[in-house]
């Protein structure tokens, strides 16, 4: 079985678009099993059906407004570098509406369901295919991992909902009792997730580079402090989940092929520029044909 794993990454999920175009379209490759976390939970559905233009319509359409109800945020420019600051109003509205978090992602909630209607769940649900996304439960300190064959239309919006805000900067999912948020804050790259899921070839797309190839811009604000720790922390998750994926691919014999950025995209992915997003998107196809050309080239090189 093989299955495709997408990490999170927000806004940079339109690289990932790219790739999995090549891989799906140009490569023709067959997935049995498609793992998302966060911006890569929303792309699951659109991939198990090979709807790849409906899904590059998506990522290179949308917006701020299209993600929050309430954005916290604020972006300056400064020295020519995009620099995060305080929505002052939002913040204080939100507080005084007494919500949890310092924004609001409802209108990202809209999206989903308009962009994955319950005819797609249903062709997705009824067929062999396994689609799965991740989800951070706060209130067990545990990952969850919900399967598309196990919930409602409704339920599993929701979990893709939960698996994309990026709190404190966006809703906090109440269910069942228990808060959810981003997967990513529990499992970035859930690749021993697919592995147990029963993959035999995993191919992964990882939306940050390989190597650490910058240093964070000084926090200028508190948000800008926070947003930077998080991200430190969020760094750290992925290469420990990259590491115990690979140790689980060899123990149990599966081929592994990784696909990272090519180069540092953005130092903000919660910023949704569509200009940058189609570039990325293209980028994406663009870097997945030439890593195949080298292997292919390799390949040829070795037989010889």
């Amino acid at each position: 079985m093989k299955a495709l794993v997408i990490s999170g990454g927000g806004s940079k999920g339109a690289f990932a678009g790219g790739v999995a175009q090549f891989l799906i379209q140009e490569k023709e490759n067959k997935y049995d099993i498609f793992v998302g976390t966060s911006t890569g939970s929303l792309m699951v559905t659109h991939l198990a059906l090979g709807y790849l233009e409906d899904l590059k319509d998506v990522y290179t359409s949308v917006s701020q407004r299209s993600i929050f109800s309430n954005n916290p945020l604020t972006i300056k420019k400064v020295n020519g570098y995009e620099v995060v600051a305080i929505n002052h109003l939002n913040v204080i509205w939100n507080f005084i509406k007494g919500r949890k978090t310092f924004g609001e992602s409802k209108n990202l909630r809209k999206l989903i369901a308009n962009r994955i209607p319950k005819k797609y769940f249903e062709r997705v649900r009824d067929s062999e295919l396994k689609v799965i996304v991740t989800v951070s439960n706060i209130t067990t300190n545990e990952v969850e991992y919900k399967s598309i064959k196990d919930y409602s239309y409704e339920d599993f919006c929701d979990w893709i909902w939960a698996s994309c805000n990026y709190v404190p900067f966006m809703s906090l999912l109440r269910k069942n009792g228990c808060h959810y948020a981003d997967g990513g804050f529990g499992c970035l790259v859930p690749i021993q997730e697919a592995i147990k899921r029963g993959a035999t070839e995993v191919d992964a797309i990882i939306l940050e580079t390989e190597l650490t190839q910058i240093n964070r811009i000084p926090a200028k604000n508190p948000f800008s402090a926070l947003m930077n720790i998080q991200e430190f922390m969020m760094d750290h998750v992925e290469k420990h989940n990259i590491t115990i994926g690979k140790l689980y691919a060899n123990q149990h014999n599966v081929k592994l092929n990784l696909y990272y950025t090519p180069t540092v995209l953005t130092t903000n992915s919660l910023i949704f520029d569509k200009k940058l997003m189609i570039k990325w998107w293209e980028s994406g196809f663009k870097y997945a044909a030439e890593q195949h050309t080298d292997k292919m080239n390799k390949l040829k090189y070795d037989l010889n």
